[in-house]
């Protein structure tokens, strides 16, 4: 099943991933271990890490949240010294850190007070301190220019995007002419427009430098589209690597193009299905019974408990047209006079329906999100849920943020107990109990319902979250990019949990995503949104697979890839 290194293709140590046998390898790790802690409390990071990279080659490692991937970085790097084993580079002990090795982190590290001039400057002038003063300042414009960060030449990080602090932070490390390139998931904080922009500048940047990258990364697309090999890091304590898989698709890369090649469906579904095999037993729910639950009504902003029994008989107004929204358009005022973010965004929504909104940043995805939860006034237009104008926020709709907005010292049960007492002051406490360790089973967190916020991985904090929405038995169900600050192993179980819950309630659901296999997995229609100013709705695509859905079905339903293109392609003619 999976591309597994031939022998023939190893040097020494025979366990090593890559080199070939025609030369020594450039870099090179042996027996590598490492661990943090002492005694009983010490626990083993990474062990036994086998690895041989050729000079000018270029390798993604992909792996899981807390499996080490950023000790594996560190340790290149020499920020950091081994247990066991050595790393070598060229064929000497690698002691410290070196301008021979340029790192990128996730987080960018600038310093705030200093332009994006200064910032790159200071690698430079550490580096080549013997040069004239013209020649460091026209290496600093180079690389500034090779990120196209020119026109910010003077901008401290305050006042650039994102987008612009990770291409200072990538100019910087260039231009102290490293010898290896470390990109410890530099793109990961980022948009998907913005991180499509700046996977290509590090193709081009690599192409042309000749230089040799090692990038880790939770991203199998990001993986295949810039890499010469994937080397997934196995889960921990003490994580070793999987086999490695060969990217012989031909260079330059498109991933619309991609989309139409089987060695790339072939390859990416290779990749994912040892991801999600490494993951079974090692990550998310920590188990539990989940309690079963007589049916409850909620008092909703308009309901009062005498009118429970005529609740429970209401059927929609409209089942068909159970939320619409009718030219919908969001205006802000600005120093240079309004803008309409929104304009005129039409929809109609089934009962029972979920759908996906998907665009690029900027495009008002959430903003749209917020006005149906009646966090944002409507500038335009309205919205109707189930008969009733929504003119303000209210427990009929559950919501789910990209951060869940928990209270860190009470417990995960007495975060969903918030709201549940709210909804239902009608009923008893033990029923009330009843309804929070349901659907905190239903998430897998019965085991861990005792456990305050504080001390919950932010995956579990998420299944918190989804639990508390589904707890109030809303009307309709709102996720704002709910996995958007995960890993993408995380991100795949909680959508499998969230598909789970789902099922046995049928809320009525709307997701803000910019992930397109997100947006075809969860959905029966995804909604694709034009960009801003004057977003509105580009494009609609049903989504006809079968449920209950799983990735890895979907990898192997013939139709996927087929959604994946038009999704692919509609963001693609918006980006140009």
């Amino acid at each position: 099943m999976h591309a597994q290194v031939k022998p023939a293709e190893l040097a020494e140590p025979p366990m090593a991933h890559g080199a070939t046998d025609a030369a020594a390898p450039y870099l090179e790790l042996r027996g590598v271990g490492k661990s943090y802690g002492q005694g009983k409390h010490r626990s083993p990071v990474l062990k036994d890490i086998n690895l041989q990279i050729a000079e000018g080659e270029f390798v993604a490692i992909v792996g899981f949240s807390g499996s080490g991937k950023t000790t594996l970085i560190s340790l290149i790097a020499g920020l950091i010294e081994a247990d066991e084993g050595e790393v070598l580079l060229k064929g000497q002990p690698v002691r410290g850190p070196g301008p021979d090795r340029g790192v990128v982190f996730q987080s960018y590290s600038l310093m705030p007070w200093m332009n994006v001039r200064e910032n790159v400057a200071l690698a430079v002038d550490q580096v080549y301190a013997d040069l004239p003063a013209a020649e460091r300042e026209a290496r600093v414009e180079k690389y500034v220019a090779m990120v196209g960060l020119t026109p910010a030449l003077q901008k401290r990080p305050s006042e650039l995007s994102g987008g612009m602090r990770q291409r200072t932070a990538v100019a910087r490390a260039l231009a102290a002419n490293p010898d290896i390139l470390l990109l410890d998931e530099p793109l990961s904080a980022l948009d998907a427009l913005t991180r499509s922009k700046l996977q290509d500048e590090i193709v081009q940047i690599w192409s042309q430098e000749k230089k040799t990258c090692i990038l880790i990364t939770n991203d199998v697309d990001e993986g295949i589209l810039l890499a010469d090999r994937i080397i997934p890091l196995n889960p921990g304590p003490g994580a070793t690597f999987g086999p490695e898989f060969r990217i012989d698709l031909p260079r330059p890369r498109d991933r619309k193009e991609m989309n139409h090649d089987p060695a790339f469906v072939k390859l990416r579904k290779e990749v994912t299905q040892y991801l999600i095999d490494a993951a079974k037993g090692s990550q998310g729910a920590t188990g539990g019974k989940v309690v079963e639950l007589r049916p409850q009504v909620p008092v909703t902003s308009d309901e009062h408990p005498a009118a429970l029994k005529a609740a429970t008989k209401k059927a929609p107004v409209q089942p068909e047209r159970y939320v619409e929204f009718a030219k919908v358009s969001k205006i802000y005022p600005t120093r240079k006079g309004p803008v309409k973010v929104v304009d005129g965004f039409d929809l109609k929504i089934r009962q029972g329906e979920f759908i996906s909104i998907i665009g690029h940043s900027g495009c008002g995805k959430s903003t749209v999100l917020s006005m149906m939860a009646g966090l944002n006034d409507i500038s335009e237009g309205g919205i109707i849920l189930d008969g009733k104008e929504i003119d303000g926020a209210g427990p009929d709709r559950g919501i789910v943020f990209q951060a869940p907005s928990l209270v860190p010292w009470l417990s995960a049960a007495d975060n969903v107990m918030l709201g549940v007492r709210q909804v239902f002051p009608h009923i008893s406490e033990r029923e009330r109990r009843e309804i929070v360790d349901h659907y905190l089973g239903r998430v897998g967190l019965s085991n861990a319902a005792d456990k305050r916020a504080s001390e919950l991985s932010n995956g579990m904090k998420q299944r918190v979250g989804i639990a508390r929405a589904f707890a109030l038995s809303p009307k309709m169900l709102l996720l704002d990019e709910p996995f958007g600050m995960l890993d993408s192993l995380t991100r795949w179980d909680l959508q499998e949990v969230l598909m789970e819950v789902w099922a046995r309630t049928r809320l009525t659901a709307i997701v803000v995503t910019h992930d397109v296999d997100e947006a075809i997995l969860l959905a029966d229609r995804v909604v694709m949104m034009t960009n801003g100013p004057n977003a509105r709705v580009g494009r609609i695509m049903d989504v006809p697979l079968p449920r209950p859905r799983t990735r890895k079905a979907l990898l192997e339903h013939p139709d996927y890839y087929k959604l994946r293109e038009e999704l692919l392609g509609f963001l693609s003619d918006c980006d140009h």
